[in-house]
C-alpha cells in the first residue's frame, strides 16, 4: 500500500508538534542546586530581627503569638533538632537535592523527591494522580504533595502541615495552612514560588520567591543532630514573653527610625503606599 506523500508529510509534521511539546511539559528538575540568597538575603541568613513582622500579611493572633516567643526556646532538647517544614525549608540554607523516582513497568514518573542539606529536610511529591488524605490524617513537617504540569511549570499542592513557620521570629504558621508552589527552571536556574493560604494567622496568602543554580558537582552532606541540654533550667521552664510584656517591636522600630505601626506587620505594609507611612517623625 503507497501512501501519498503529503499525507507522510503531514504525519511526520504533526508527530514534531507533540513531541516537543510533550518533551518540554515533563522538565527536569534532578540535580543538587545552590541556593543564590537574591531573595530577602538579610532575613534568611543572618536572620530577621525580633520584632519585625513588616510586610506580612498577618491577624493579631499572629502578632499575639510571636510577641509570645522568646528566642531562648531554641535551646529546649526537642526544639533542637527540628527540620524547617516545607513551608519555609526552600528559604533555609543548604544545598538543595532533587531526583525522581519512575514505576518500574510504566516509566511512569511516580515521584519527585527533595532533600535540603539542613536537618535532613526530605519531602516527597506525588505525580501518579493519587488524592489528598481525609483530613483527619497525620500532620507532618513537610505535609502531603501532590504536582501536576501546566506546560513547562511544575505546580504543587501541599496540605497536612505541622504547624510552623513563616519567618524565623515567632511568626507562625498552624496547621491548618496550605501551599501552592511553582518550579520553573531556566537553563542552569531554577525560581521557586510559593504561596501560603493560613486562616488562622493570615489575612490573605502570602507570596515569596526563591532562587537556585544548578551545581556541576554539588553535594549534599549528612546533618546528623543529637540534641543536649544547653542551658541548665528547672524541669517544664519554657522560655517565653507574657502578653503585654514584649517591647522588641518597639526597639526595632527605634532602631531602623520606622514607625512601630509599620514594623508590626499587615497586609498594608507590603503596599509602596504605605512607605510613606512608615519613617518616624
Amino acid at each position: 500500500m503507497n501512501v501519498p506523500r503529503p499525507i507522510v508529510a503531514a504525519a511526520i509534521l504533526a508527530a514534531a508538534l507533540v513531541m516537543p511539546g510533550r518533551a518540554y511539559a515533563q522538565i527536569d528538575f534532578s540535580g543538587v542546586w545552590a541556593p543564590i540568597f537574591h531573595e530577602d538575603q538579610p532575613e534568611r541568613v543572618p536572620g530577621p530581627d525580633v520584632g519585625d513582622y513588616a510586610g506580612l500579611p498577618i491577624n493579631d493572633a499572629a502578632r499575639m503569638k510571636a510577641d509570645t516567643w522568646d528566642a531562648s526556646i531554641l535551646t529546649l532538647p526537642e526544639h533542637q533538632c527540628k527540620p524547617h517544614p516545607s513551608t519555609y525549608g526552600f528559604r533555609g540554607v543548604g544545598n538543595l537535592r532533587i531526583w525522581l523516582d519512575f514505576d518500574d513497568a510504566t516509566q511512569k514518573l511516580i515521584k519527585i523527591n527533595t532533600q535540603i542539606q539542613w536537618m535532613e529536610q526530605k519531602r516527597e511529591i506525588w505525580m501518579d494522580g493519587r488524592p489528598h488524605p481525609p483530613d483527619y490524617a497525620a500532620h507532618t513537617w513537610q505535609g502531603f504533595s501532590t504536582a501536576h504540569w501546566e506546560g513547562p511549570v511544575l505546580v504543587v499542592d501541599t496540605t497536612h502541615l505541622k504547624q510552623g513557620w513563616m519567618r524565623r521570629n515567632g511568626l507562625a504558621l498552624s496547621d491548618r495552612a496550605t501551599m501552592e508552589e511553582r518550579f520553573i527552571r531556566h537553563g542552569d536556574l531554577l525560581t521557586h514560588i510559593f504561596m501560603i493560604t493560613d486562616p488562622v494567622y493570615l489575612t490573605e496568602p502570602l507570596v515569596k520567591s526563591n532562587g537556585f543554580r544548578l551545581t556541576a558537582n554539588g553535594i549534599v552532606d549528612p546533618y546528623p543532630c543529637e540534641s543536649v541540654d544547653e542551658v541548665v533550667r528547672e524541669k517544664g521552664v519554657v522560655p517565653s514573653h507574657l502578653p503585654g510584656t514584649n517591647e522588641a517591636s518597639e526597639e526595632f522600630a527605634a532602631k531602623h527610625h520606622l514607625s512601630v505601626e509599620g514594623v508590626r506587620g499587615g497586609a498594608a505594609t507590603a503596599l509602596p503606599e504605605f512607605a510613606k507611612k512608615a519613617a518616624a517623625p
